[in-house]
């Protein structure tokens, strides 16, 4: 899965005789008194027809920011899927992961040309530090970068910003105004195999206008990510030094001192029993017969790379434990 889905896994599927809806949104999935469920859906491109669908099986698989807001919706529903276990949304987990850019406005190198990965340096018995290029013409990273800026409180990280920007104003307006973002930028991706989860919940916060949305709420016993890492800083630090760089970071961490990922994982994690998790070993949800999270939301613990080979590899497991038509299942 190192390309992308509708060259694999989704070209093998329509072969098949698989009917792929681009663009539709799974709003309901409820059970059917009968067996098997109701779905309802819609487009996500703004349609206004409902779409609806029947099926005796129905598989999950809309990553983390897809599956878990539905499955609450659903839990909290009395007409949806009421018995899910009361761990959906729980140990929602990263790669305990920093992102920051070099731009480097003068250098001769060329950042974007080759594999978007292929080195990795390790630091420590944890942590690792990857270089990821992005290809000519991803350029969208330029409206979310602002100058790089630890600090604990908006008013420490403003005041070194300003620093930061004061030391060589030049060399940041040129950084910011190249127009070959991509051959000039080094996206510096620093991961940890550490843990710390959060919760997901459905809820109202200034983030969701007040509404009814997806809120977060830290786990019982567990510290908050952090926005900043004093060992990704000082490494983007030196690299920027090599290229006679400069180093930015995520619009979200310097003005609001919240941390990103690329690699959110975890809220249906597997358990022995509907008290300790959302599905079992083979993926089946606690409470319903044909019901199965199969994605990134599976994940139970922190990889420390990134995961897709890691859901890939949960997913193709998944699928060999569900027999084919008039198969027996596979054997543990």
């Amino acid at each position: 899965a190192k390309n992308t889905l509708d060259r694999n896994y989704l070209y093998l599927a329509e072969k098949l005789g698989v009917t792929v809806l681009p663009e539709t949104e799974v709003t309901a999935v409820r059970a059917r008194d009968g067996g098997g469920f109701a779905i309802e859906g819609r487009a996500s491109t703004g349609g206004r027809a409902a779409l609806a669908f029947s099926a005796d099986r129905v598989i999950l698989a809309g990553g983390v920011m897809g599956t878990i807001p539905l499955l609450l919706a659903m839990r909290d529903d009395p007409r949806g899927l009421p018995r899910l276990s009361p761990r959906v949304g729980d140990s929602v987990r990263t790669n305990s992961e920093s992102l920051t850019g070099v731009l480097a406005p003068d250098s001769d190198e060329h950042f974007e040309r080759g594999v978007a990965i292929t080195s990795i340096l390790h630091t420590d018995d944890h942590s690792h530090l990857e270089p990821v290029r992005y290809g000519k013409g991803s350029d969208f990273f330029r409206a979310l970068m602002l100058p790089h800026a630890p600090g604990e409180t908006a008013f420490a990280r403003l005041r070194t910003m300003l620093t930061t920007v004061r030391k060589d104003p030049r060399k940041w307006l040129r950084a910011f105004m190249v127009k070959d973002f991509a051959r000039r930028n080094q996206v510096l991706l620093y991961m940890r195999t550490l843990e710390g989860t959060l919760q997901l919940r459905l809820g109202r916060s200034a983030f969701t206008g007040f509404a009814r949305g997806l809120v977060t709420r830290l786990a019982p016993g567990q510290e908050a990510p952090k926005a900043f890492m004093a060992a990704a800083t000082d490494l983007a630090e030196r690299f920027a030094e090599k290229v006679d760089g400069v180093v930015g970071g995520l619009f979200s961490e310097v003005v609001l001192g919240t941390p990103s990922t690329a690699h959110i994982l975890g809220g249906a994690t597997m358990g022995a029993s509907a008290a300790e998790g959302v599905i079992d070993k083979d993926h089946r949800a606690f409470g319903y017969d044909g019901l199965y999270v199969i994605d990134g939301s599976a994940v139970s613990a922190n990889p420390g790379v990134n995961p897709s080979l890691t859901i890939t590899a949960l997913a193709e497991r998944a699928m060999s434990r569900i027999p084919a038509k008039g198969a027996a299942a596979a054997d543990a």
